[in-house]
């Protein structure tokens, strides 16, 4: 769960430092006080795009930092820490994100650098978030299909990673199928391009290593006198009369006629010999390579046009030679398959014919997997809307017809959620019946069921309680309450009801420090938070009316959680 975060410069946040706890966390304050940008923060933690726009004016970077502590269960979350080489000590993750003014992001994790999409992969581990947005996101049908697979992911996930792999497969061969099945005057087009390709290529009659072989030869030849010169004298100082080799030489063997005499002396005489006959060997080296050394105008145009040549083709076909050859591999089986088309698509529709039979087989699994899945999600659903005071409400997973087994990108189903709020109305899709304040029961009740089942240890609500009020606002907030006995739970509101069953409420202002707004965040007492809950009910001033309403709520509140834990 999240213990602490931390953010600095972020927004209008200055700086401020958050201690959380396990239960209901709730977040109150005006409007524009801060509450969504903290929630923004997580955000950004569990692999959020970041914006330029969040770093505090006048500042150079944003950091946000989120310390998690996990449990023992938590072992998803550490195989895949495992796998990117990120220690965890004492069950503790740290999150860490930077954002500077230049839009560069650098994410942490424990204290190693990572990319955005493993801080993505691991944050949305240990916390999951819910805004308004996602309420409307349930409207969209291709939603569905992922809250149903998601419901029971032990059983479907591992077909849905096997269907996934074989439908890649297939639709790379129904999109070659249907390249081979174009305008045959853009295949006799296309076959005289690339045999005038292959022609060209042939003709060259490359060789692997020839360009690196011509340019040391040409950078020989245009720097022939210098080369020459310089190698020459070297030669001279070695092995002309008076020099190197010769003075060397009368060294060497003054020193072996006494050697013999002090056994100091024949050491270094050895070592003179040895250098002698190195620099004799380099000698002779310098003497070969000098008669190799000579300037012909004619062999280095030779080399400077089949220079050219080469690196036009490299141009046109590859960055060295060892590409042109593979892009000569890649065009020789594109002419074999035009000049043989019609052997090419009877083979790719065998293959197809094969992959779309492996492919129903597992698709079909799938689809009974869901058919159970649903059922059950269809019961729980309706449990839960009763307790949100849809006692009439009718949930249903409803699968459209595919008599002929068409396979989509999911396999062969295609669901939508439908609902009916009242007796007697037919089911219908959620968009079209569902209020606003009954797609954000709906979307609690399934937060409810998946917390159960999940391994997520904090979830975050930002204002889906909107748009409700009186006794549907008391059964949100206890179907929250409900929540936190499978995870941490923060949530943002309005409602005084919500407010009322925390266990820890935050409340959140605005401040002027250095004629700059700046954040503030205080952790309410008992008798802060019930003159905190007055006010909500009010919306203006505390009166002793709305005090004393904000303290029979808590007791109410206080005797419902009694019963969950």
């Amino acid at each position: 769960m999240l213990t602490e975060l931390s953010i600095r410069n972020f927004a209008i946040i200055d700086d401020i430092s958050i201690t959380f706890h396990e239960g209901l966390t709730v977040l109150t304050g005006e409007t524009g006080a801060g509450k969504s940008i903290i929630i923004d923060a997580v955000e950004l933690l569990a692999g959020a795009r970041a914006s330029v726009h969040y770093v505090r004016h006048g500042e150079k970077k944003a950091e946000i930092s989120g310390l998690f502590s996990l449990k023992d269960e938590d072992d998803h979350v550490k195989e895949v820490a495992n796998f990117y080489d990120i220690d965890i000590h004492d069950q503790m993750l740290v999150l860490e994100r930077t954002i500077t003014k230049q839009g560069k992001s650098i994410c942490k994790i424990n204290n190693k650098i990572v990319t955005l999409s493993v801080l993505k992969e691991i944050g949305q581990k240990v916390v999951n978030i819910h805004s308004q947005h996602d309420t409307i996101q349930l409207m969209d049908e291709e939603t569905h299909i992922q809250l149903l697979d998601a419901y029971d992911e032990k059983q479907i996930y591992p077909l849905i990673k096997t269907y996934d792999a074989l439908y890649t497969k297939l639709i790379k061969l129904k999109q070659k199928h249907r390249q081979l099945q174009t305008n045959e005057q853009d295949m006799v087009h296309r076959l005289d391009f690339i045999q005038f390709q292959l022609h060209e290529i042939e003709e060259a009659n490359l060789q692997i290593g020839e360009d690196e072989a011509l340019t040391d030869e040409r950078n020989k030849l245009h720097h022939h006198e210098k080369l020459y010169r310089t190698v020459d004298e070297a030669y001279s100082l070695l092995a002309d009369d008076k020099y190197a080799l010769e003075l060397l030489d009368i060294a060497q063997n003054n020193l072996q006629q006494v050697k013999d005499l002090d056994e100091n002396i024949e050491h270094h005489a050895d070592d003179l010999s040895s250098l002698f006959y190195q620099l004799e060997e380099i000698s002779f080296s310098l003497r070969q390579y000098i008669d190799t050394l000579y300037y012909d105008e004619n062999e280095l145009n030779d080399i400077e046009s089949r220079l050219n040549e080469i690196n036009h083709l490299k141009k046109k076909y590859g960055l060295n030679i060892e590409e042109i050859f593979k892009y000569k591999v890649k065009i020789e089986r594109e002419i074999d398959e035009i000049e043989h088309k019609e052997d090419h698509l009877l083979q790719l529709e065998k293959e197809m014919s094969v992959l779309e039979d492996e492919a129903l087989i597992i698709a079909k699994r799938l689809h009974s997997a869901r058919k159970k899945a649903a059922l059950s999600l269809e019961k729980e659903i309706e449990v839960e809307l009763k307790d949100l005071y849809l006692e009439n409400a009718t949930f249903s997973v409803h699968f459209k017809k595919n008599d002929t087994n068409t396979l989509y990108a999911k396999g062969i189903d295609q669901i939508t959620f439908m609902v009916s709020t009242n007796i007697g109305e037919p089911l219908n899709e959620l968009a079209k019946v569902a209020s606003g304040g009954e797609l954000s029961r709906i979307m609690l009740a399934l937060k409810n069921i998946f917390s159960k089942h999940d391994q997520i240890q904090t979830v975050i609500f930002d204002e889906i309680d909107t748009g409700v009020s009186g006794r549907v606002a008391q059964s949100i907030a206890e179907k929250m309450y409900e929540i936190t006995k499978n995870a941490q739970v923060l949530c943002i509101t309005h409602l005084p009801q919500v407010a009322a069953m925390s266990d820890n409420h935050l409340l959140i202002e605005k401040h002027e420090v250095n004629e700059r707004t700046a954040t503030k965040i205080t952790d309410l007492s008992n008798d802060e938070k019930i003159n905190e809950i007055g006010k909500m009910f009010t919306g203006t001033e505390l009166t002793e009316t709305a005090i004393e309403h904000a303290q029979q709520l808590l007791h109410l509140t206080n005797e419902f959680k009694r019963t969950v834990y």
